[in-house]
């Protein structure tokens, strides 16, 4: 049986809080401390995600209080006096907003969070509309896959596929999320070819490949 990869929409957090553009500094802060989160998605009045506001875009109000940067500073870091001086979530948001589609396979939002160096991404559906958020504990959540459904899948989408005829022969055993393929096969050529699929199963640790070619092949 081939396994469906796993998508963000299988790992995101929903519902999730937002704030509207309108939404003033205080009751931002409110709505982190509240929910115990460090970001939150601003929304256009239809729901879109237009922004977010996290923790580090709030504080440049509380760096800037009493400081008098000189000119020099106050050119290269415009965006965060024009933060310091916002009192809406539209005034103080980093935008456009980096979001992934409830459809992405968890590789591609990893990459998208790694090229970003996000901690978190809105989820949003063909219209830009939200339906939650994905963090990187999120995506870590394939690595508390059992052993035994590690095994099933390897069995069934590689072994099974990709040596058909001397699938008997060969053994699979995982403890901790490490997968050891042994046994014997008749091509040993397919050897690099089934630790490379065994790899990109979701929730694999690592592969240890000993097959070796059969006396028969």
């Amino acid at each position: 049986m081939h396994h469906r990869p796993h998508v963000v929409a299988d790992v995101m957090t929903n519902p999730v809080v937002a704030v509207s553009r309108q939404a003033g500094f205080k009751e931002i802060v409110e709505t982190l401390s509240q929910w115990k989160v460090s970001a939150v998605p601003v929304l256009e009045g239809d729901g879109r995600v237009t922004g977010v506001v996290s923790e580090a875009d709030l504080l440049d109000k509380e760096e800037f209080r009493d400081a008098d940067p000189s000119r020099l500073e106050q050119m290269r870091r415009l965006d965060d006096l024009r933060k310091a001086g916002a009192v809406t979530a539209g005034e103080v948001m980093s935008a456009p907003a980096v979001t992934v589609r409830e459809d992405a396979t968890l590789a591609q939002a990893a990459r998208t969070m790694a090229r970003g160096e996000l901690k978190r991404l809105p989820v949003v559906d063909a219209s830009g509309m939200l339906r939650g958020i994905v963090s990187r504990s999120d995506l870590l959540k394939v690595f508390l896959r059992s052993d035994d459904d590690l095994a099933e899948e390897v069995r069934g989408d590689v072994v099974e596929r990709l040596f058909r005829e001397s699938r008997e022969d060969v053994r699979v055993t995982v403890a901790a999320g490490v997968v050891t393929l042994s046994g014997t096969v008749r091509d040993t050529a397919l050897a690099p070819v089934a630790a490379r699929l065994v790899r990109a199963v979701e929730g694999v640790v690592d592969v240890e490949c000993d097959l070796v070619g059969s006396r028969t092949a």
